[in-house]
């Protein structure tokens, strides 16, 4: 009994004397502040006990207060050894901030212009007036095919003045020279009936193309497709002046005086070939230029348009006087009856349909 008595206290005293030096690093620590010296020596003393007996396993706190105590002890130890500022040090702290901070570079010649449009532009200002576009938006048309139409129609008066250069000489021939026209052209120009059939399709092409641009420039049908009308445009000139030929044979047969027919005949469509070719430069005009100059020679083109027509009843009435023997009246009456009673007949179905839409 006393021998198991004895082994406890010896068991008692070691481990008192196992936590001695802990708690004499404890005391040290609590005791005095952790200035650099002092904590030097705490390490040494600490080296200078590992002779004593080691603690168990589980006391792992000297350890972790050691570990946790240092972060104080640098920061400290920084405030102590961290030298005074001088004054080299704080100039070259400035220098340094000085350096960091970006450079400002001038404005620019487009900054300075755009102030000023901003300072000077009254729509660009805050109370800018308002303005509303009353403009009204036009549908796009492709008018490509207007380019195409024209090149064609120089096109086919190119190919018939290279390939019947003769029969275009004669024919501007006969018309500037009326009497030479009568006695020895008429025959050279007759006897080329394909050439003729040719410049008779080209005039009424050409005549069909300037009334759908006259239509055009003057919106009389905005809405009309151009694929139907000027086929019809030329389509009504051919009837108009194919239904006039049938009457002239005709009159002339019924009359007895078809030579005289075919003499005024062969006046008509003199004029009517030769008109074919003059449209032919305003036709470019018309189409491709400014509103401005397209109005303009359209005005001349109208003024050569009755210039032939009155050429063409001059010489009509030169050569029905030496025929036959009539009045000024009777002439005059016929003008009235078969020139220009129809064509007033067909402004007026035209104006029509324009205005109301209806025939």
């Amino acid at each position: 009994m006393q021998k198991y008595l004895l082994v406890r206290i010896w068991s008692l005293l070691l481990f008192i004397l196992s936590y001695l030096p802990v708690m004499a690093q404890t005391t040290d620590t609590a005791a005095h502040k952790p200035p650099a010296v002092k904590k030097k020596t705490t390490v040494v003393n600490t080296a200078a006990d590992t002779s004593r007996p080691k603690p168990r396993p589980v006391k792992i706190k000297k350890d972790t207060t050691h570990r946790i105590a240092a972060p104080r002890i640098k920061k400290d130890t920084a405030a102590v050894i961290a030298p005074p500022a001088t004054a080299d040090s704080t100039l070259n702290k400035k220098d340094s901030t000085v350096a960091a901070a970006p450079k400002v570079l001038p404005p620019s010649a487009f900054d300075l212009y755009m102030k000023k449009l901003a300072q000077e532009n009254m729509f660009l200002k805050p109370g800018r007036p308002s303005y509303y576009d009353t403009n009204i938006m036009r549908p796009f048309a492709d008018m490509d095919w207007l380019v195409y139409m024209v090149a064609g129609i120089l096109l086919i008066v190119s190919i018939i003045r290279l390939l019947y250069l003769k029969y275009f000489t004669d024919l501007f021939r006969a018309f500037f020279n009326p009497t030479l026209s009568q006695r020895q052209l008429k025959d050279q120009l007759s006897q080329s009936p394909f050439p003729n059939f040719l410049f008779n399709v080209f005039f009424a092409l050409s005549l069909g193309v300037y009334l759908y641009l006259v239509l055009y420039r003057q919106q009389v049908f905005p809405q009309a497709e151009p694929w139907l009308l000027i086929p019809g445009l030329v389509v009504l000139v051919t009837l108009v002046y194919g239904i006039k030929y049938v009457m002239l044979r005709f009159c002339g047969w019924l009359f007895g005086n078809a030579e005289l027919a075919d003499a005024y005949i062969f006046i008509l469509y003199l004029i009517n070939k030769v008109l074919g070719v003059l449209l032919v430069p305003f036709l470019v005009v018309i189409a491709f230029c400014e509103p401005q100059i397209a109005q303009t020679f359209l005005y001349i083109s109208i003024f050569f348009i009755v210039l032939l027509i009155v050429y063409r009843y001059i010489r009509s009435y030169s050569l029905v006087r030496q025929y036959l023997s009539f009045s000024k009246l009777h002439f005059f009456l016929y003008l009235c009856a078969f020139e220009v009673a129809p064509v007033l007949i067909l402004t007026k179905v035209l104006l029509n349909i324009w205005l109301t839409g209806n025939p």
